[in-house]
C-alpha cells in the first residue's frame, strides 16, 4: 500500500466514496471544489492505494485564522468528514500521513469529523450528535411514524394552503433571502452569496432548494442533499412572522415525502448540539441523537479547539448579533463567516 495525493482523475475517488460505509457527499471532489472556489481554502487530498486499487482516503483542509488557528480540518462546513477506509491498515497510513502534513504546515491540530466510532486511538469530542431514521416504502407509515403533536402542526400548515416545490438553482435568490434572515435571529453569520451558488452550480444533480409556499410568497426554504440513499436538509428556514402558520413542520414533511416517493431510504436530519432548539426540535418529531465522534490529532500539546456558539465567551456577541438589523448582518455575516469552518 502507498499514500498518494488525489490525482487529476477524480473518478476513482468519487467511486471509492460513493460504495464506503464512512463516505460522505463532503467527503467527494464536488465539496472540495466548492470550499477552494468559495473559501480558498488550500487542500491536500490523501488516498491509499492497493496497487491500482484505492481502500483509503482522507480529504484535508488547512485553514489559518485567529478563532482557528492553523489547522489541517475534515472538512470545512461539512458535518462528516475525516478517514474513510476500507481496512484499519489503510486508516493508520492516512493518520500518520495527516501527523506528517501537520508537522510541514506547523497545524496545532488535525480535525476528523467522523460520523461513526473509529479504531484510532485519539481524543474525541462530543460536541454534536447527529438524527437520522428510515424512511419507509409507505408515505402513510412515514406520516405515522411522527409524533402526534407534529402530525398536528403537519395539518397546521395544510391548513392553512402551504404548499412546496422543488427548485435548482432558480430557487437561490428566494431561499437566500429567507436563510440570511433565520440565522440573523438565531444569532448566526450568514455565508456568502456565492457559496450557495456555488454549491447549486457544483452539485446540480444532488442539491435541490424546497420551497414553502403561501399565496404565491416564498415563506420557507431548505437547501437539500440528495445523496446515495440518504435526504439530507442542510440549510433551511422560515419567515418569523409566519411562525403560526408552522412552515418550518410542513417543509420538513415535504421534504421526507419527496423522498419517499423518489425511493429514498434514509432521512438525514443533520447534527446538532444537545440543549439547543434545533436538538429539542428533532427530538420532537421521534429521531434520536447520536453522538458525532469528531477525533482530533493535537500536535505539540495543542488542546481541542472551542469554537461552538455554547462557548460561553461568544454568547455575547451572539445576542447582539440577534438584534443587528438584515442589512448590516448580510454585509457583515459573509465576511466573518469563512472564520468558523
Amino acid at each position: 500500500m502507498q499514500v498518494t495525493r488525489l490525482a487529476d482523475d477524480n473518478k476513482i475517488w468519487d467511486e471509492f466514496v460513493c460504495g464506503a460505509q464512512a463516505g460522505s457527499i463532503f467527503h467527494t471532489t464536488k465539496w472540495k471544489r466548492v470550499i477552494e472556489r468559495a473559501f480558498g481554502f488550500h487542500s491536500h487530498y490523501l488516498a491509499v492505494l492497493d496497487g491500482d486499487r484505492m481502500v483509503g482516503c482522507l480529504p484535508l483542509f488547512f485553514v489559518r485564522n485567529l478563532i482557528v488557528g492553523r489547522a489541517l480540518l475534515s472538512v470545512p462546513f461539512g458535518v462528516a468528514g475525516g478517514i474513510c477506509a476500507s481496512t484499519d491498515e489503510a486508516s493508520q497510513l492516512l493518520l500518520s500521513e495527516a501527523r506528517k502534513l501537520a508537522d510541514d504546515l506547523h497545524a496545532d491540530y488535525v480535525e476528523f469529523r467522523h460520523v461513526h466510532p473509529s479504531s484510532l486511538t485519539l481524543p474525541v469530542k462530543e460536541l454534536y450528535v447527529t438524527f437520522e431514521r428510515e424512511l419507509l416504502p409507505d408515505l402513510d407509515k412515514n406520516l405515522e411514524a411522527i409524533p402526534r403533536k407534529q402530525r398536528r402542526m403537519v395539518r397546521q400548515g395544510e391548513k392553512h394552503g402551504l404548499h412546496s416545490t422543488l427548485e435548482g438553482i432558480e430557487g437561490l435568490k428566494g431561499f437566500y433571502d429567507i436563510y440570511a434572515e433565520s440565522v440573523r435571529n438565531l444569532g448566526t453569520p450568514v455565508f456568502p452569496y456565492r457559496y450557495f451558488q456555488t454549491v447549486m452550480e457544483e452539485m446540480a444533480e444532488e442539491a435541490k432548494i424546497l420551497t414553502v409556499w403561501h399565496d404565491g410568497l416564498r415563506i420557507g426554504a431548505v437547501l437539500t442533499f440528495f445523496y446515495g440513499d440518504r435526504v439530507m436538509p442542510f440549510y433551511g428556514g422560515a419567515l418569523k412572522a409566519y411562525r403560526a402558520y408552522a412552515a418550518n413542520d410542513f417543509m420538513y414533511w415535504e421534504l421526507m415525502r419527496v423522498g419517499c416517493e423518489r425511493g429514498y431510504r434514509l432521512f438525514d436530519f443533520g447534527r446538532s448540539k444537545v440543549g439547543t432548539g434545533a436538538y429539542d426540535f428533532k427530538r420532537h418529531w421521534g429521531f434520536e441523537p447520536r453522538p458525532l465522534p469528531y477525533q482530533y490529532y493535537l500536535r505539540q500539546g495543542a488542546s481541542m479547539p472551542n469554537v461552538s456558539p455554547t462557548n460561553t465567551k461568544l454568547k455575547p456577541f451572539i445576542e447582539i448579533w440577534k438584534r443587528l438589523p438584515l442589512g448590516i448582518t448580510n454585509l457583515i455575516g459573509p465576511r466573518i463567516i469563512r472564520y468558523f469552518p
